[in-house]
């Protein structure tokens, strides 16, 4: 309280003071994570992507597991296993779809197939030998549906397991689900980069010359660009196809010959609205080469849709990946992508849905990834956003 009486006191302020800046100053890069990481959306995308990059490059350490190994007495397993308590071993039978016993341990782990006896067509009975003991599978009542039953006849209790040894199942073939999971996001995650980063240096290179030339060069160059937008992409695959093959590198070379045009295009219209500005034209007087004033004044100012174009390429190309392999115009067997995957899954998809539910997750949580992180880079590179 001053001397007045009131309860505000009167603040000092001085030449300095009044030359003093409040507010706290950060650099572009750090004001562009500033914002970006008050997006939960673009954050938890980032997240979700780094988390994505270690689940391909270290989970196959993990698992005990590879891509290609095949164990046919343990065909379509799921995740969630039916366990039957086999008298007071502590050891489980989990029944197959086609109509297989296989012991299980107290903790879900797959043993070893149950050897098979006979069949009792009379009592309608598969009938397996546990160690000297009969358990059988009932099939007699068809409203009651399947049940497995002890030597005395009476149905054996049950349980439900996780599945230990398979933690997301098997496929068709006894393959786990979750080590070609793993490998499928190495070739989706490869491509994509790839791709992304080949277009981006063609793109850029191609839609610089063109924004910054003009005129007739830029008119025969964008014509160029109309022509292969126009032509579908599975046609280049497929030309493709026929000199190199089928395979990982059809795919890298179809994406990185065709997936340019929207990185040139995206280029050359920030360069055409950059080249008439001051600093441009001071460049030109001091005598500045042209590539100069492109690599070192032009350039820099594009990076931010050029960033937020490279990012939105890379859900694109996992997508393209993806489908080519789905229709066997990608990666061969026995390798796994998330494309052959669906496409395996395709043939149990009544019986085994999460066959198909694990890629198909995997394919759509990358692309809203990255298509959260496209949004978030968009908003924080734009000068416009900042307060």
């Amino acid at each position: 309280m001053d001397t007045n009486g009131s309860p505000w006191d009167r603040l000092e302020i001085g030449d300095d003071s009044m030359e003093t800046i409040a507010s706290e100053q950060r650099s572009f890069a750090q004001d562009v994570w500033y914002r970006f990481s008050r997006r939960p959306s673009a954050l938890g995308g980032a997240v979700v992507v780094v988390a994505l990059v270690l689940f391909a490059v270290l989970g196959p350490f993990v698992t005990g597991h590879t891509y290609f190994e095949q164990n046919l007495a343990f065909v379509n397993i799921p995740p969630r296993l039916t366990a039957w308590a086999i008298g007071d071993s502590g050891r489980y039978a989990y029944m197959t779809q086609n109509l297989k016993l296989v012991e299980l341990s107290g903790e879900g782990r797959l043993l070893a197939p149950i050897p098979f006896a006979r069949e009792d067509l009379s009592r309608k009975l598969i009938i397996f030998d546990y160690a000297g003991t009969p358990v059988s599978i009932d099939y007699s009542d068809r409203t009651a549906g399947l049940r497995l039953v002890g030597p005395d006849g009476s149905i054996l209790r049950s349980r439900r397991l996780w599945n230990r040894s398979y933690l997301l199942g098997t496929d068709s073939l006894g393959r786990d689900l979750l080590t070609r999971l793993m490998y499928g996001a190495r070739i989706s995650l490869t491509v994509a980069f790839i791709a992304a980063f080949i277009n981006l240096i063609i793109g850029i290179l191609y839609g610089g010359v063109s924004g910054y030339l003009g005129g007739n060069v830029d008119n025969v160059m964008m014509r160029v660009v109309d022509v292969i937008s126009t032509i579908p992409l599975t046609l280049y695959v497929i030309l493709i196809m026929v000199i190199l093959d089928s395979g990982f590198l059809s795919i890298i070379v179809a994406l990185s010959s065709v997936y340019w045009v929207s990185m040139a295009r995206v280029v050359r219209g920030q360069i055409m609205a950059l080249k008439e500005q001051e600093f441009v034209l001071a460049a030109r007087t001091i005598g500045t080469s042209p590539l100069a004033i492109v690599a070192r004044h032009l350039i820099p100012n594009c990076l931010g849709p050029i960033i937020v174009t490279a990012t939105m390429l890379i859900p694109t190309a996992i997508f393209v990946e993806s489908f080519m392999s789905f229709i066997g115009l990608g990666v061969s067997a026995p390798m796994a992508s998330w494309g052959t995957m669906c496409n395996d899954a395709l043939e149990t998809m009544k019986s085994t849905p999460h066959q198909l539910f694990a890629p198909a997750t995997a394919i759509c949580l990358t692309m809203f990834s990255f298509n959260f992180i496209g949004d978030g880079l968009r908003d924080a590179l734009d000068p416009k956003m900042r307060k």
